[in-house]
C-alpha cells in the first residue's frame, strides 16, 4: 500500500487543486501499465515532477525518483526518500545510485530520470548524461520520454517562485516507448531526437508570449539561448567550486 507514498499522492492532487494549476495530459497510455520502464524527463524547473508523477498515477504506476544525495541533509526530505523508494545519487559517486535504479527497473519498477541532469535555463533541451539510456539497456527495459511544459512557469533558475493560485497551465506529454535494443550511443540519439519532437507540438500548443522570461528565445520569449545558458552554468559551478576552495 506504501501509506507515505499515498498521503503524498493525494497531497499533490489536493495542492493542484488549491492552486487552480490545469494540467492537461497527453499519450499516458504509453506509460506501461505493468513492469519496469526508465522514464526520461526534460528538466526546466524545480517542480517538473510532480505533473510527470501525477501522469503516471493515471495509469495506476507510482515512479520512482533518482534525486541528488544533498537532499538527504533535509530530516523531512530524507525520511520521505526511505519511505518513498527514491533514489539518492551522489553526483561524485553515482555507481551505488546506478545499481540501485537498475534493480528497481529490474523489479518492475518505473524510474524517472532527467537525462539532462541539471536544469536547462533556456527551457530548450540540454546535452544528456548516457545513465538513463544505460539503464534501460542494462535491466533490459523500455525508455519513455516524458515532456513536461509550463511547470517551470512556478518556479525555475534564476526567477522568483510564482506558487499560489496563479492557473498555469501545464502539459504532460509522454511518448511512445523505445526498445533498450541498440547501443547506448545510438538509443540516446533516438531518444533525443524523441523528446525534442514531444517538446515542440507541445510548445506549438501552448501560449507563447513575446519576451516572456520562461519562454525560449526561439518562440520570441527572453530566455537565454543555449549558448548563454551554457556560459550561466559554467560561471555557476565556477562559483561554486571557489566558495569549496574558500571554506577548505
Amino acid at each position: 500500500m506504501e501509506p507515505v507514498f499515498r498521503a503524498l499522492e493525494l497531497t499533490a492532487k489536493l495542492a493542484v487543486r488549491a492552486t487552480g494549476t490545469r494540467i492537461t495530459f497527453r499519450g499516458v497510455e504509453n506509460l506501461p501499465a505493468t513492469g519496469g520502464a526508465v522514464i526520461a524527463i526534460n528538466h526546466t524547473g524545480y517542480v517538473d515532477f510532480l505533473p510527470a508523477a501525477l501522469a503516471a498515477t493515471r495509469r495506476g504506476r507510482r515512479m520512482r525518483f533518482m534525486i541528488k544525495a544533498e537532499m538527504n541533509d533535509i530530516a523531512t526530505v530524507a525520511w520521505l526518500i526511505r519511505h518513498t523508494g527514491t533514489i539518492p545519487v551522489d553526483r561524485a559517486a553515482g555507481a551505488g545510485a546506478y545499481a540501485a535504479a537498475v534493480e528497481s527497473l529490474r523489479r518492475g519498477e518505473i524510474v524517472g530520470v532527467y537525462p539532462e541532469a541539471t536544469i536547462s535555463r533556456s527551457f530548450e533541451l540540454k546535452e544528456f548524461k548516457t545513465g538513463a539510456v544505460r539503464m534501460a539497456g542494462e535491466a533490459q527495459v523500455p525508455i519513455v520520454p516524458l515532456i513536461v511544459w509550463g511547470a517551470h512557469r512556478l518556479w525555475t533558475k534564476d526567477h522568483p517562485k510564482a506558487l499560489g493560485r496563479r492557473k498555469f497551465p501545464i502539459t504532460v506529454a509522454v511518448g511512445r516507448p523505445i526498445a533498450p535494443d541498440r547501443g547506448t550511443a545510438e538509443l540516446d540519439g533516438v531518444l533525443r531526437v524523441e523528446m525534442t519532437h514531444l517538446l515542440h507540438e507541445v510548445q506549438a500548443d501552448y501560449e507563447q508570449p513575446a519576451g516572456a522570461f520562461w519562454l525560449p528565445r526561439r518562440l520570441g520569449g527572453a530566455a537565454p539561448t543555449p549558448a548563454e545558458a551554457r556560459g550561466l552554468e559554467e560561471a555557476e559551478l565556477a562559483e561554486r567550486a571557489r566558495r569549496r576552495r574558500k571554506d577548505s
